[in-house]
């Protein structure tokens, strides 16, 4: 709705500011986000960072803070919303902590000059600038944002303050991140030999005859990776097997969502009503007793997105229609009357607050502003000086190209019902605006319609249904064997399909396929491997899942890295076989003739710093052999195991083409920004925190309070 249904206290709009600049940058975003696991007393502690210790109280402090910014940026409360608190906090937690680390080691800090300059400066956050522009010159003006800043932190409420200090910390560690990344940054360095011999070798161009066999010509069959070699494989590359603490789960899903009877049961009742709702004298008091919203102001109907709004719109004044199917409600609509309004409207306005002055006080000071700016006095001075409105009181005031619906419906009646020009008191919940119409823009007919909706829910007997099937699914299902030859004899041929679900990990609140709930996610880790659990209520469905997967923080078991390593043991098997076919490397007539009369091909065209040409694809292998002084106008003495197959390849020429990546000072220039981005990408491995993180022992203990 409205800026101006916003208003709630005098600071206001600075608790937001937090969120504006947790959007400005990847530093504060990922730097300062973060979690952990606890070590130590499980009753103090959410887990430890090189053995410190991370209290809970501390902790859960931030993740409040977190809820409360995420609140205010819109999004929706529930399960997800925790989830998603309790992540950014822990990853601010543990990059805060990492990066303290390091600048306390390295003696970096921002002064007090410093930050009065990050906030005042002209290089202030935009949200800043924004909120405090000079109405007249419509530049950032320091000195009313320290003003207000500095009241708020001495006269504000407990919250405001937390709020704003919150922000200025943050600033600050942003500049730190800043300087630390600088750090990095500004030490990268490409040496004039060594840009100078990488151009001569990317201007370099191959031209290459191959023969090749993939390794899909040998079927999967004809060879076996055992699990004494998928160990072995994992051993040799420990680090590219470390694993997170996770859970996995096979799971049946028992759908307890209304009923065609269920739907028809709440049509008639709400049939029922109609001949109340269209005849009642008093429907904001009737709405109010159904638990409905009430808009009691007209509305564009550009901007109305009832799914049956053509049908509405050529109702007569005092007819109802429905009920009508909109999403998961039925709706009743009674048309209250239509209108000619423009499509949007410039207004300034000066509100005075009730919220601690009584009625009368506040129309009084109202009516003096109106009877000041008749004679003479300054608007946006009035506005700045009295209005206790945040959102326009440093802009004159004013608000451009509001759109019907926005506002509170007094205000938004006056200001789209009356012509341009017009001015006067208007008496909202909020207190008394003084209100003048700038400029009205575009026109349209606009409607006052009353809503009576009905969700459709499922009724106890289809509730009972699917607990029922569910409690007996899970009856005949004493482990993952029975599970999944339940699930074959009985539910297989209804259609009702079997999921699994991957990456469980302790601080979960979703599982992907299932919907959010925490308590889902304990039943997991409290059982064990092959248990099945009792059916849980998740959303409109019961669901019976059973452990499939059991995966401790460390290496990596046999069974979840086969998925990846198999592929890889196998074609090298498979290479073998092939290498052992072709056997001795005379000409590639000749390896074409041992596989079996296979064509010679061309690859042209190609460079160092690229893939083959053609189908081929990437093979760096084939390529390093390409550019090797060694193999120049030959046939390479050895088969290359590449990704895809193996390649018996001849160098038929090396030559080289014109530079055109420029100048040495350009290259080094460029190599230059492209590094200090990759470092400054938080998905990047050569990211700082990304490298601390890495080399940190870090331990989670979360779900043992969340």
């Amino acid at each position: 709705m409205s800026i101006i249904q916003d208003i709630r206290e005098k600071y206001a709009k600075l608790t937001v500011v937090l969120v504006a600049l947790a959007l400005l940058g990847f530093i504060l975003t990922d730097y300062f986000a973060g979690k952990s696991r606890m070590s130590g007393n499980t009753a103090t502690s959410v887990g430890s960072i090189n053995g410190s210790s991370i209290p809970f109280e501390e902790f859960n402090k931030k993740v409040i803070q977190a809820e409360e910014n995420l609140k205010a940026q819109g999004y929706p409360q529930g399960a997800a919303l925790s989830q998603q608190a309790l992540e950014q906090a822990w990853n601010q937690e543990v990059g805060q902590r990492l990066l303290n680390g390091e600048i306390g080691e390295l003696g970096i800090e921002v002064g007090k000059k410093e930050l009065s300059d990050l906030l005042y400066g002209l290089s202030a956050p935009q949200d800043l600038q924004t909120q405090f522009r000079d109405p007249k010159t419509g530049l950032y003006n320091p000195v009313l944002a320290k003003q207000n800043i500095d009241q708020a932190l001495k006269s504000g409420t407990p919250e405001q303050k937390a709020s704003i200090s919150t922000y200025i910390d943050a600033l600050a560690n942003m500049r730190i991140a800043d300087k630390y990344l600088s750090l990095f940054s500004n030490s990268t360095n490409f040496p004039r030999w060594f840009i100078e011999k990488q151009s001569a070798e990317n201007s370099q161009i191959a031209s290459l005859s191959i023969v090749r066999e993939l390794y899909t010509a040998i079927p999967d069959s004809a060879v076996r990776v055992t699990d004494e070699e998928i160990k072995e494989y994992i051993n040799k590359h420990k680090s590219q097997f470390k694993q997170q603490e996770s859970r996995a789960i096979q799971y049946v899903v028992f759908s307890a969502s209304p009923s065609p009877t269920d739907s028809a049961t709440v049509y008639q009742e709400l049939l029922t009503q109609k001949e109340r709702f269209s005849t009642t004298d008093n429907l904001e008091q009737y709405l109010a007793g159904e638990g409905a919203p009430f808009y009691n102001g007209y509305i564009n109907g550009k901007a109305i997105q009832q799914q049956a709004k053509d049908s509405l719109f050529r109702l007569a004044p005092g007819s109802v229609y429905g009920p009508y199917l909109d999403a998961d409600k039925f709706v009743l609509a009674r048309m209250i009357g239509a209108t000619k309004m423009p499509d949007t409207v410039s207004i300034r306005n000066i509100l005075i607050s009730t919220q601690n002055r009584d009625s009368a006080t506040a129309y009084k000071l109202c009516d003096s502003i109106q009877t000041a700016i008749a004679s003479g006095s300054n608007f946006d001075s009035l506005a700045a000086k009295l209005s206790d409105d945040p959102g326009s009181k440093n802009s004159g005031g004013k608000y451009e190209n509001v759109t019907s619906g926005q506002m509170v419906a007094p205000f938004n009646d006056f200001i789209f019902l009356k012509p341009t020009g017009s001015k006067g008191i208007v008496k909202t919940e909020f207190g008394f605006h003084y209100t003048e119409i700038l400029s009205q823009k575009g026109s349209g007919t606009g409607y006052k319609i009353a809503y009576l909706p009905k969700e459709i829910v499922a009724s106890q007997e289809t509730d009972n249904l699917a607990l029922n099937k569910a409690n007996e699914f899970a009856g005949d299902s004493k482990d993952l064997k029975s599970f999944n030859e339940t699930y074959d004899k009985k539910l297989k041929a209804q259609g009702i399909n079997k999921s699994t679900a991957t990456d469980i990990t302790p601080v979960s609140y979703e599982v992907r396929g299932v919907g959010a709930s925490r308590s889902f996610v304990r039943a997991i880790y409290e059982a064990d491997m092959g248990e099945v659990l009792k059916p849980e209520r998740i959303d409109n469905n019961y669901v019976v899942a059973v452990v499939t997967a059991v995966n401790e923080e460390g290496t990596a078991s046999i069974e979840s890295a086969r998925l990846s390593v198999d592929p890889i043991l196998r074609n090298k098997k498979k290479a073998a076989l092939l290498v052992k076919k072709v056997g001795n490397i005379t000409t590639l007539e000749a390896a074409a003739a041992a596989l079996g009369g296979k064509t010679i091909e061309t690859a042209d065209s190609v460079r160092a710093s690229g893939s083959l040409s053609g189908s081929f694809g990437y093979e760096p292998r084939v390529t390093g052999a390409a550019f090797s002084p060694a193999n120049k106008g030959k046939v390479v003495p050895a088969v290359i195991e590449g990704l895809s197959g193996i390649f018996v390849v001849r160098v038929n020429s090396v030559s080289s083409t014109p530079n055109l990546e420029g100048d040495v000072a350009t290259q080094r220039n460029n190599r230059y920004l492209q590094a200090k981005q990759a470092s400054s990408n938080q998905y990047s491995p050569n990211n700082p925190i990304s490298i601390l993180r890495t080399a940190a022992n870090i331990k989670d203990t979360r779900q043992v309070r969340y």
